[in-house]
């Protein structure tokens, strides 16, 4: 029985933990990297096609959005989430992989009238679709038994809508032992959706630390702060730009400006309209409102029995089509404009920034975490332009930031957390953390709660069995032409996958009849006949 530690380790993204159980090999989340990374993350010790199960925390990117490049590369397992995380992954995995594939179009576009060689996309949307027919789910505190070594439960993490903390019990032989992966914690208070739900007992943790050296800033009320930018920016004449992720900040967004509305906050623009500009983010209200029974707090549940839509309210746009998008910008009304992503790395907000960060009277507003290396962290750390689709961009708009909103604990909210624990864990790891809040979190649970804890670097591989390291790796300093490497060998990659899995199926055809076993065998020998070079 043992841990290993894939992605996220000494970084905030890419959460990705390899379990192995007796026969049982499972990730918990597969997510893809964003924004600048530090360290390699190794691959996992068996192929794609071997994963028997994918649990998933929850919806967002950095913890799902590798599902279809594991499932072109074989994954054929069960995918198991909450009910409103299955629900948002069906969502935000084909937007996705369409921003994959017209990213790819758009590099081979420039590339072809500079030489260069065809960029593949990193997964295409056949993938998505593939993966997600794939997920099960479950509701919240219900004790899933997925075989003989593994048992769930999904307990919410007050992070997401269907975000969860999973409780894994694996039995191997006469050994068990309970795992408890936190997933993303959230930030309490936060609207809609309820605050984190506290676990008990568990022999290990795996726990999130993003914020383990902060403490979130007192405000008077998101609403207050966010009606005062408001009223300033449209006073100037000025579009307020807000980069959202599109599934859960952006509702947020849309709870605070219905308060401000109703409760007359910004006066002199009393029908100031609010662009909701993210075909994603139009679909994931639509979950919102459809997993309000299970997954919304008291507060928004009482609106919700007054009749009242809580996201809803006069002036509310959404723009789905491209050019709705592009017209929002050709419109010189002062408005406040709601797009993702939440980093600038990518989707229509990049086109929303080229607009109005040159213009002093624009401001633009965060509202949610900017990873290293990311456009949305240059602009908070004060860079005075900015490089987007091949063009420089001056930044004169006002910068601000919206602390406190957070989806994730701050330093005082994760002891919470691990202080819950009735009693000690064997061990407690840190991941998701940038690096040096790792280190810096876990001496804090030493120093302060007397908890073993330790921050493992990608590859550190732990016997649950014994307590024991069986490897405790370095970090390996990413080398971009190591990353530029990956990218070109990544149909190759697939082709090395696909023959694996070959290989698993003819071995699960053992016993089958004679005649159907010439037959795979004459269309096997065919394939190799046409390709053998």
């Amino acid at each position: 029985m043992k841990l290993e530690f894939i992605g996220a380790a000494h970084e905030v993204t890419g959460s990705c933990h390899y379990l192995e159980v007796g026969g049982t090999r499972l990730f918990v989340d597969c997510g893809m990297e964003q924004g600048q990374n530090l360290y390699e993350n190794v691959e996992p010790p068996v192929g794609y096609n071997e994963i028997d199960f994918v649990l998933l925390t929850h919806a967002h990117i950095d913890h799902a959005g590798l599902l279809p490049f594991i499932y072109a590369r074989g994954f054929r397992g069960r995918v198991i989430a909450t009910e409103a995380t299955a629900d948002l992954c069906d969502i935000m995995l084909r937007d996705s992989a369409h921003i994959q594939e017209m990213e790819a179009e758009w590099r081979n576009r420039k590339g072809r009238r500079a030489g260069m060689e065809k960029v593949e996309p990193l997964y295409q949307m056949k993938d998505a679709l593939g993966v997600i027919n794939l997920i099960e789910s479950y509701p919240y505190q219900r004790t899933v038994k997925l075989n003989e070594e593994i048992q769930i439960r999904f307990t919410d993490a007050g992070h997401l809508l269907g975000s969860a903390s999973i409780e894994v019990w694996a039995k191997e032989g006469e050994l068990e032992k309970k795992l408890v992966f936190s997933g993303d914690i959230g930030n309490k208070n936060k609207p809609l959706i309820r605050d984190p739900q506290y676990i008990d007992q568990a022999d290990y943790v795996i726990m999130e630390c993003t914020y383990g050296d902060r403490y979130h800033k007192k405000q008077k009320g998101y609403a207050q702060s966010l009606a005062a930018i408001i009223q300033k920016t449209l006073d100037r004449g000025g579009n307020v730009v807000i980069p959202a992720f599109a599934v859960g900040r952006t509702q947020e967004l849309l709870y605070f400006i219905r308060q401000i509305k109703a409760e007359n906050m910004v006066t002199g623009h009393d029908s100031f309209e609010v662009y909701v500009d993210s075909p994603l983010a139009v679909e994931a209200t639509h979950v919102f409102k459809n997993n309000m029974r299970e997954c919304f707090d008291e507060e928004t549940s009482e609106l919700v029995s007054q009749g009242i839509n809580p996201i809803d309210f006069q002036g509310l746009k959404l723009s789905i089509t491209s050019e709705e998008s592009r017209n929002i910008n050709f419109d010189e009304t002062p408005k406040v404009i709601i797009s993702a992503a939440g980093m600038c790395d990518a989707g229509r907000i990049r086109h929303h920034l080229k607009h109005n960060l040159w213009r002093s009277e624009c401001t633009v507003v965060f509202a949610g975490y900017q990873a290293e290396g990311t456009i949305g962290r240059s602009l908070l750390e004060g860079a005075r332009e900015v490089k987007l689709f091949g063009e420089t961009i001056d930044v004169n708009a006002q910068i601000e930031l919206i602390d406190g909103i957070s989806g994730h604990a701050d330093r005082n909210g994760l002891m919470e957390w691990i202080g819950a624990f009735k009693e000690k864990p064997d061990h407690v790891f840190m991941v998701h953390g940038q690096d040096t809040v790792c280190d810096y979190f876990a001496e804090g649970l030493k120093k302060e709660l007397g908890l073993l804890a330790s921050a493992p670097f990608s590859g550190s591989v732990f016997d649950l069995g014994e307590n024991v390291w069986i490897r405790e790796a370095a970090g390996i300093p990413v080398v971009k032409a190591t990353v530029a490497k990956k990218r070109a060998d990544s149909v190759f990659t697939r082709l090395l996958a696909a023959g694996e899995r070959l290989l698993r199926v003819i071995r699960r055809n053992e016993g089958g009849t004679n005649k159907e076993l010439a037959k795979f065998t004459d269309q096997i020998m065919s394939l190799c006949d046409k390709w053998d070079r």
